[in-house]
């Protein structure tokens, strides 16, 4: 059974629970002849102004990079063998000044939600401003949280959504 909510509210609880569950999460993008590539990492998440907006502490290589310049969308997938997952559509955005690349690091720190994260120094030992590290700012339009022991679908488009 699937269910649209008009409010990210509505889903917020299972979203973080079932995210703080699983912790890693695959990321897909599309290459300029629209072939899908997948890759495993750990986004943490936040809400601002009651929306969930998501940061990837990523290395900048020349293949994410490239896809995202030509489709910044993007859609993260989380899934735990209790059948529980998540999916966010999303747009994906570097974010490259030095103030938002600090906070994303300390949202990492502390672990947001909580039990995701870790210490970005162990891949960055130049802190937030070793010039390996890069973050993408990610913008959900769309997010579905699927409940393994019923198999219930609900499903939160923001206005406007797709971009």
């Amino acid at each position: 059974m699937t269910q649209k909510v008009g409010s990210f509210s509505d889903i917020e609880r299972e979203f973080f629970q079932y995210i703080g569950d699983i912790g890693y999460a695959t990321m897909i993008t599309v290459d300029k002849r629209n072939r899908p590539r997948a890759r495993v990492l750990l986004p943490v998440w936040e809400l601002v102004d009651g929306l969930p907006v998501g940061w990837l502490a990523a290395y900048k290589t020349p293949v994410k990079s490239a896809h995202l310049a030509n489709n910044p969308h993007t859609t993260y997938s989380y899934w735990s063998p209790r059948q529980n997952a998540v999916f966010i559509d999303s747009v994906s955005t570097w974010a490259e000044d030095e103030p938002t690349k600090r906070y994303a690091w300390e949202l990492y720190r502390k672990g947001s939600p909580p039990g995701v994260g870790y210490d970005p120094r162990g891949y960055w030992r130049g802190g937030p401003t070793d010039p390996e590290y890069h973050v993408l700012r990610i913008s959900p339009w769309r997010v579905q949280v699927l409940r393994g022991t019923d198999l219930r679908s609900r499903i939160w488009t923001a206005e406007g959504g797709g971009r």
